[in-house]
């Protein structure tokens, strides 16, 4: 791989910066996708869609939505070694205005540091709970006061989204290799270590078997038993598969911008893809095991990880050590993410207005906390500030971000792959297909003109129709 560019003279752009290896780019874009929703969201589903059979669902739609898009865009980055400041205005034909999703795109990338920060405070602010045994002894009434009392705590909670924030962005601050690479690789190894230890106390505990064989054996009778619930397990699926690897707002981009072209990117997609969805079902081991042998309901939503498992810890011989390490579990998945998508933005910034990467991070070490003080706030101060039909300020920038952001950019990249008045369907699979790997099929080019936006067009009505059936008085 190339080496980490040094600066270019005074007015000019910035030399741009590699990865130092294969294994940074993989394990540093698995980072990206490997979030809150493989380890929260993904076996909330799971245990509310019948176990194995909504997991075989996940798996289709991942295939066929997930990652064809994060291969277009790999190769919209790689072939501008752009972030999406520019990669539009590099590619696109003259006189179009794709460049325009840029601020889309951007707009996107700090609504999701604004809730995604707080929420991933929450995960620090529990590594210590667990560790001093400030949980311990408590019944789960109890346990689910402590977390009140936390959203509650204005302070507090500022306070967490602080750490998260600074710890991020500083890591960032140290550039590409130095910083983001080295110290993410370090994470992710870390994180999957973390879930090999957790796995194995969690399918040895009394009982657990029944958690691991609801897991595995697919319960169709769960999804088949009216057309109302298929048609819901499907939709929950294409959400899962689409949103848990972060693409169409550029966070993906960036990172096919810091590759040289030994590898075909459909390979590197299905590389990525593979270890998102790994440790996504490696979760369900540790939650459904334990779930089982202590007769809690799978399905119990967020609650599950706040309220439920440090309770289940409890009954555990060393609970408080678990504990623990599942939080730190938790924060290592969460900061990954935030450390992938500050990179984003701080590589905008430099391509966007030439900054160096040291202003970059001095003005968003300011600027990113600021912003994710409405969310913090929110639970609390700001409790009273609601969207009917959505939620509180967390739930609304999620709303934003992962019902409609995420959907249009990734109709964007498509188009922009596709059409002639984009960058084109030949170029897109001569940048694809450059280097070793699995080659993508040049077939799908109907599939991908017709079938994932008829699939994206779904998610996106189906997000907003319960909304607007709320601001009709309709439900």
């Amino acid at each position: 791989m190339v080496i980490t560019g040094v600066p270019a003279e005074k007015g000019t752009c910035l030399a741009r910066e590699h990865f130092a290896s294969r294994l940074g780019f993989i394990l540093i874009s698995a980072g990206c996708a490997i979030g809150l929703g493989n380890v929260w969201r993904f076996p909330y589903m799971v245990g509310q869609y019948g176990g194995a059979a909504f997991v075989i669902i996940y798996l289709i739609f991942l295939l066929i939505l997930g990652l064809p898009i994060m291969t277009m865009e790999f190769a919209v980055g790689r072939a501008s070694q752009r972030s999406i400041a520019l990669a539009f205005n590099n590619l696109e034909p003259k006189g179009s205005h794709w460049h325009c999703f840029k601020w889309i795109g951007i707009i996107g990338n700090y609504l999701l540091m604004m809730f995604y920060t707080t929420v991933a405070g929450w995960m620090f602010s529990y590594v210590p709970k667990m560790a001093t045994g400030e949980l311990a002894g408590k019944s789960p009434d109890q346990v689910a006061q402590v977390f009140d009392s936390l959203l509650a705590d204005p302070v507090a909670l500022v306070i967490w989204m602080v750490v998260a924030c600074t710890i991020a962005i500083l890591i960032c601050g140290l550039g590409l290799q130095k910083g983001v690479e080295r110290i993410t690789k370090v994470l992710m190894i870390c994180l999957l270590a973390i879930i090999g230890v957790l796995i194995i106390r969690s399918v040895t505990l009394p009982g657990a078997q029944a958690g691991i064989a609801f897991y595995l054996a697919p319960d169709f009778s769960a999804i088949f038993s009216s057309p109302d619930n298929f048609f819901e397990a499907c939709y929950a699926a294409m959400g899962q598969a689409f949103f848990t690897l972060s693409i169409g707002m550029g966070s993906m981009e960036i990172f096919g911008s810091y590759i040289d072209k030994s590898r075909s990117l459909f390979g590197e997609a299905v590389a990525i893809g593979a270890l998102d969805t790994l440790v996504a079902i490696a979760t369900g081991f540790i939650i459904f095991p334990a779930c089982f042998a202590f007769g809690i309901q799978a399905d119990a939503g967020p609650g599950l990880v706040f309220i439920t498992l440090p309770s289940v810890f409890e009954n555990i011989w060393l609970g408080e050590l678990w504990g623990a390490l599942f939080f730190v579990f938790m924060s290592f998945a969460a900061l990954s993410t935030i450390i992938a998508v500050f990179e984003n933005i701080l590589s905008f910034a430099m391509d966007q207005w030439n900054w160096s990467r040291r202003k970059a991070v001095t003005i968003n070490l300011i600027l990113i906390p600021l912003l994710s003080l409405p969310c913090a706030l929110g639970f609390n101060l700001l409790s009273a500030v609601q969207l009917p039909g959505v939620g509180d300020i967390q739930s609304i920038e999620d709303f934003l971000v992962s019902n409609n952001i995420l959907l249009l950019g990734s109709l964007v990249f498509v188009s922009f792959c596709v059409y002639k008045k984009g960058w084109g369907w030949s170029n897109f699979l001569a940048e694809a297909n450059t280097g070793k790997g699995l080659r993508f099929p040049s077939w799908l080019k109907g599939w991908m003109m017709v079938g994932v936006p008829l699939f994206v067009g779904i998610i996106l009505v189906m997000g907003w129709t319960p909304i607007i059936q709320t601001w009709l008085g309709l439900s």
